[in-house]
């Protein structure tokens, strides 16, 4: 997919990363499916290959490209048809770590970082709590200084990777009720005290582990502090940038592949004996949908060359996760009608993509949480 922003060696990736997925992951799917959780040497083969640091500057491991063999990361995974563990590993390579190589200390990057890139720890956020998601200011768990350490209670919800996490960039709260109160902790998960409380059980996305954390009285270095203390909610908004827009470019690529896919499907599927895409009525559908993929599209990649560029994209990258999100829920439920019967059926891959599809208007910002964020940079709110 050569177009301005991808060069040839961005191609290259993009190809070497293609026969990856074909051999290392979609073999295992249905496996992974069944058991609720894949194999863990995933995240270090994705590491020996260099795919969880392909951002990532030369000095903590990475391969010193720009945000563009991202972009090719997010969009190849999705061929994986298990957005389990596609969701895993973007927390490991887009979620959990850009934040350690943004503020970290050289010992944080040394600890935490580099291991991750290689795959050799695997990493987690730690922001959501049972009675707060989306409403980051509200958190409760609670990091209070004794001496030269941080005592940790509290708990959080909803956590990627949070059964066998090595570490969790953690928000905890360090001063006062509200914004100015919350700081980021790197968070070490051999530390006595640390429980998972429950493995949560989903609709979609079976392959990856999400877990309820429980921390009490949990000690932990104060130079595992990230940033600034108090000055964690800025940083944490910072970080969802990029989360964001790493989900908006993997619906984009996933409402492609559910359309490719099915169009193939409704090529070979006969209907009245004729096959399913010489009626009209489906003809139009794709047809509308591919033109909605496509806009969809060119306003992803344009937050993601501001973003490539460091310039604040927050409006074009709070606009992309909403559209694209949106869509992609729209794409798969048609496509999934297009196949019949056996797209609510586990024989064809759309209908665990159907199910998968759902937590892209919820995980990282609801698309009603977008939708304020965007009436206040209008000028709205």
């Amino acid at each position: 997919m050569l177009t301005t922003f991808f060069g040839e060696e961005h191609e290259i990736f993009r190809k070497t990363l293609r026969e990856w997925v074909q051999k290392e992951l979609v073999p295992h799917v249905d496996r992974w499916e069944k058991a609720e959780l894949f194999d863990r040497d995933v995240f270090t083969k994705a590491g020996q290959m260099g795919f969880l640091g392909c951002h990532y500057p030369e000095d903590v491991g990475g391969s010193g490209g720009d945000y563009w063999y991202s972009v090719v990361w997010g969009e190849e995974l999705v061929r994986s048809s298990c957005a389990g563990v596609n969701m895993a590993l973007a927390v490991q390579s887009d979620m959990a770590t850009p934040i350690i190589n943004d503020i970290g200390t050289r010992y944080h990057k040394d600890e935490f970082l580099v291991p991750a890139i290689k795959g050799e720890k695997i990493a987690a956020l730690g922001v959501s709590e049972p009675n707060c998601g989306s409403d980051v200011a509200s958190i409760r768990t609670t990091a209070r200084r004794v001496g030269d350490e941080y005592v940790i209670n509290g708990s959080k919800c909803w956590i990627t990777n949070g059964t066998r996490a090595d570490f969790i960039t953690l928000a905890v709260r360090t001063g006062e009720a509200g914004y100015g109160g919350i700081s980021l902790v790197l968070f070490p998960t051999n530390v006595k005290g640390f429980k998972v409380t429950k493995k949560i059980h989903k609709a979609g996305n079976h392959s990856s582990d999400t877990a309820e954390l429980s921390f009490e009285d949990c000690h932990i270095p104060v130079k595992n502090l990230l940033g600034e203390e108090n000055h964690g909610f800025y940083y944490i908004m910072t970080n969802f940038q990029g989360e964001r827009l790493i989900a908006a470019v993997k619906a984009v690529a996933g409402a492609q592949w559910a359309l490719d896919n099915t169009i193939r499907y409704c090529q070979e599927r006969t209907a009245f004996g004729r096959p399913i895409l010489k009626f009209q009525v489906w003809r139009h559908t794709f047809a509308e949908l591919a033109t909605e993929i496509e806009a969809a599209r060119w306003l992803t990649y344009r937050a993601c060359d501001l973003f490539n560029r460091k310039q604040d994209a927050t409006k074009e990258i709070t606009m992309a996760k909403l559209f694209a999100g949106e869509l992609l829920n729209k794409v798969t439920d048609r496509c999934l009608q297009a196949h019949g019967g056996f797209g609510y059926s586990d024989e064809f891959p759309i209908s665990r993509q159907w199910r998968d599809s759902r937590l892209i208007t919820i995980g990282g910002g609801t698309s009603e949480i977008m939708k304020e964020i965007l009436s206040k940079r209008l000028g709205w709110g």
